[in-house]
Parts: structure tokens; sequence; C-alpha cells
């Protein structure tokens, strides 16, 4: 029994000496080496990082593509090139443009670019473009230019009354008035070639001298 007890207490005596020579040479490799865990650790640290960075890319990425929403908040300028004037109005974002991004908001803005409606070339539509865009706030320019009003000209043809446009080549239209019908003043300026300023001057004209 006294010698089961020795052998016991001998092998705990050396476990425990083992244990504590060991944890001492570690120290002292640390203490003496303190360069080779250093990089050890930096070693570790740096075979993570470029996993690390690039999960972070990702998802950045992902994140910072903008794209049109309900509430952004959406604006047009108007820009007018015949005496420079422009206007900012605010309007509701047309539900064909949520869920695009600049891209396909570029995209969309050549299409209606090359195919204005025509209510657009009635008011003189020149072009359009997209002048901001982000999550938060979304400004189109369209720019349009004044039609200027064509004036005409009363001529005299085979003793009728005919009307050419402003370049006094083009035949605009031929009327029934005759000539002769006219005081002979308004006869002159007629064989001289009246000038008409525009088309409502001109339709006034013909009614009042047509029988």
């Amino acid at each position: 029994m006294k010698l089961v007890r020795r052998v016991s207490l001998f092998l705990v005596t050396a476990a425990v000496l083992l244990a504590a020579g060991g944890y001492l040479t570690l120290k002292a490799e640390q203490f003496f080496y303190p360069n080779r865990y250093a990089q050890n650790e930096s070693a570790v640290l740096e075979n993570r990082q470029p996993e690390t960075e690039e999960e972070q890319v990702i998802e950045a990425a992902v994140e910072e593509i903008p794209v049109v929403t309900a509430d952004t908040r959406y604006f047009i300028e108007e820009v007018n090139l015949t005496d420079g004037t422009v206007s900012e109005t605010e309007e509701s974002v047309p539900v064909k443009y949520i869920g695009l991004d600049r891209e396909s908001m570029l995209e969309e803005i050549a299409s209606y670019d090359d195919n204005p409606p025509l209510t657009e070339l009635e008011r003189g539509f020149q072009t359009i473009e997209l002048t901001a865009f982000s999550r938060n706030r979304v400004v189109i320019c369209k720019y349009y230019q004044e039609k200027k009003e064509q004036g005409f000209y009363l001529m005299a043809a085979d003793h009728f009354l005919v009307v050419y446009r402003e370049d006094k080549q083009t035949l605009y239209m031929n009327t029934d008035i005759m000539l002769d019908s006219l005081e002979e003043a308004l006869q002159a300026e007629i064989i001289q070639g009246k000038y008409i300023e525009n088309e409502d001057a001109l339709y006034h004209f013909l009614e009042s001298y047509s029988s």
C-alpha cells in the first residue's frame, strides 16, 4: 500500500514538473524571441483580412447602388432657350421610374428624347437630360425653343389675291378674292407685296374681304 502511494506521488510530481517546465520554456521563448510570435499573429491576421475586406467591398457595392423609390423627390426643370428663363416644379415620381437605377433612368430619358409626345413638340421641345440622380432626389431638365411665328405676303396672280409664305417663294394658299374688288390703295399694296404678321392676322384679313 505504501508502495502504491509512493508511485502515485512520484507520477503526480513528475507531471507537475513537466507542465511547469513546458510553461517556463514557452515563456522563455516569448521573452527571447518576441518577433517570432508577433509575426505569427500578423500572418494569421493577414490570412484572414483579404476575405473580410472582400466581403465588406461586396456589401458596400450592393448598398451604394441608388434606385428611385416612391419617396424620391422628383423635379422637372424647364429651360426656355429663347429668353433663357428657367422654371422648376416638383411632381410625383412616375410609376415607370420606380425601381430604376441611374443607368436605367438614362435609357428611359434617351427613349423620351427620341420620341417626345406631340404635346411636347407643339411647345417647341428640343431635348431632355438627367441633371441629378440619387435615392432622395432626381432632377430632369427639358429644353424648349419657342417657335417663331412666320409671316405671310399677300400678292396678286391672274387678278386674284394669293398668299405666299414669308420667303415670297412658297405658295401658302389661293383665294377667290378678286384684286379689283379691293380699294385701290390696298390693291397697290398687294401688287407690291403686303406683309401679314401671323396666321391669325391673315385669316382675319381674308374673312373681312371674302364674299
